[in-house]
């Protein structure tokens, strides 16, 4: 049976993931942190589906939910309303700071991301957007015009007037204190200079998540978000923040940016609100939405506000509120931290352990001459075979770093776990 299954996936899918290959698992299954195979072995889920499934795999809220609303209404056309899209929007604007509260429910981040780049050159009448230089918003048009950690060669121009700026990298500077230590100031004057000098004038947006998730699991300097939402609106641009990762608890708070007390001009949520659906939402202010609308803001797919998805998403706001996953996160994610950082000591290809929350990355150095994308690459294998899926981010100049994001129902015995097998698999590769 596996010998046809993968005879018959080679045959006839596409290879979507770039130079990556598809995991060599057969997954029949999944329920809280664990999916099992094919052959019966059971693999521990460090990354929460594609960092989406914050409840876990089939968490029974979720499923009772599904169960019942495919069963009386699960899709409408696209002009028609029900209750749990209106009830999805007003809790969700009751979740957040004024004045955001006004809400559009898609399917995915890029979708999002690209209704919310959409909305602001309407609203603002410019078109210039910036993003950081190792960012990832989709793979949509204006999506993928404003990412650039990879997937952007080969298709062709990209939509005009896009610019990326240095991406705040406090282990890796570019810009340093006399102290050895990242210069973000001098980092982000420098940055506006350069676009600055190629700028027409027209800035629609700045588009940044607040903490890179591909881009290494890079967290923002405190203090960084509100300058740079400070220089965006003083050249008549809008703030966007992608939180499709870190929205919804996973950092510790409902939304990553309330560390620093910066409201964007539109959010977008995506992976986490669907809790593994394909839910997204892009949420602004009133002003904003009446000004779109007055332009003739167009925007819809064919799963715009439906239903079944819109359910789910107040079944995973019921469970995170309930359960009270923001604390949870952030007591699971100080206990994983410093598993991660005892690791450090004993291996010393680890470089640093970074992120917040239930969303960390780990990052690997070079050691021993061997470059630390090959030892990352090899530390996922062996974590697989021994019962542990991974997800390592390989870019360049950037080492390999594991993002590492549990679901937020994870226990600490299943933490515990998980560090028991990447100790064994690190220990393994470097001593080989």
């Amino acid at each position: 049976m596996s010998a046809s299954f993968w005879s018959d996936a080679e045959r006839h899918l596409v290879r979507y993931i770039g130079a990556s290959s598809f995991v060599p698992e057969i997954i029949e299954r999944a329920e809280g942190s664990f999916v099992w195979t094919a052959d019966g072995r059971k693999l521990l889920d460090f990354t929460s589906g594609q960092m989406s499934a914050i409840l876990g795999h089939s968490h029974p809220a979720v499923v009772a939910t599904i169960q019942r609303q495919a069963a009386t209404l699960d899709h409408l056309f696209s002009g028609m309303l029900s209750r749990p899209v209106v009830d999805l929007a007003r809790r969700l604007a009751e979740s957040l700071p004024e004045p955001l509260s006004k809400v559009l429910l898609l399917t995915t981040g890029a979708e999002s991301n690209e209704a919310a780049i959409r909305m602001a050159k309407l609203v603002t009448g410019n078109h210039e957007i910036i993003s950081f230089a190792r960012s990832w918003h989709g793979m949509t048009q204006a999506a993928a015009s404003a990412t650039y950690s990879s997937g952007r060669k080969g298709y062709g121009p990209a939509a005009p007037g896009n610019f990326a700026i240095p991406t705040p990298n406090a282990y890796r500077p570019d810009f340093t204190t006399a102290g050895g230590e990242l210069d973000w100031r001098r980092q982000l004057d420098f940055s506006f200079e350069i676009f600055d000098a190629q700028s027409v004038g027209s800035l629609a947006a700045c588009i940044v998540e607040p903490i890179l998730s591909s881009g290494g699991v890079i967290d923002l300097p405190p203090g960084y978000l509100a300058e740079l939402r400070d220089r965006v609106h003083a050249r008549g641009g809008l703030l966007i923040l992608d939180e499709a990762q870190t929205g919804l608890c996973r950092t510790g708070d409902w939304y990553a940016f309330q560390r620093d007390g910066v409201t964007p001009d539109i959010l977008t949520l995506s992976k986490t609100l669907g809790a593994g659906l394909p839910l997204a939402a892009v949420v602004t202010s009133p002003e904003i939405e009446q000004a779109a609308h007055d332009r003739g803001f167009l925007f819809f797919t064919t799963h715009v506000s439906d239903p079944l998805v819109a359910a789910v998403g107040n079944t995973v706001l019921d469970v995170l509120t309930a359960e009270k996953l923001d604390v949870r996160a952030a007591e699971l994610g100080s206990y994983l931290g410093k598993g991660l950082w005892d690791l450090a000591t004993r291996h010393r290809v680890i470089g640093d352990v970074r992120g917040r929350g239930l969303l960390i990355g780990l990052e690997l150095v070079e050691d021993g001459g061997r470059k630390a994308d090959e030892i990352g690459a090899a530390v996922t294998r062996r974590c697989l075979e021994l019962g542990l899926h991974m997800n390592v981010v390989q870019l360049p100049g950037m080492g390999g770093v594991f993002r590492i994001a549990p679901a937020l129902t994870s226990t600490t015995g299943e933490l515990d776990l998980g560090l028991e097998i990447l100790d064994q698999a690190i220990g393994e590769v470097t001593a080989s």
